[in-house]
């Protein structure tokens, strides 16, 4: 497996770690761009059958394995992860389509 971005040689765990803290930070903000996004589907969305889409699901999860491929990155650990990172963006999508789209109350 040959990585496509360099790999900084640690000689520590210290270094390793320190390395990783920073993808990490790179790595959340990413997925909070990504989450703004993901809002905006639950407002753009019509209907709550369209929030989960499998169709979509399987698109992205071929792309990044191929693209882990590409970038010499393990697919199986980019699928696990995108497919949980999904699971768990669907559960946030439903929560901002009923947020954005109160019942009303059953008074009465």
């Amino acid at each position: 497996m040959t990585l496509i971005h360099k790999v900084e040689h640690c000689h520590t765990m210290a270094d390793v770690r320190r390395n990783i803290d920073a993808l990490d930070e790179r790595i959340v903000a990413l997925i909070a761009e990504r989450s703004g996004y993901v809002a905006q589907a639950a407002r753009i969305k019509q209907n709550a059958n369209q929030v989960h889409d499998q169709a979509r699901i399987d698109f992205i999860v071929d792309r990044v394995k191929a693209m882990a491929a590409e970038q010499g990155a393990p697919e199986a650990v980019i699928e696990a992860a995108y497919r949980a990172m999904i699971d768990a963006f669907i559960e946030f999508e439903r929560g901002e389509f009923q947020r954005l789209r109160p019942q009303p109350s059953q008074e009465g």
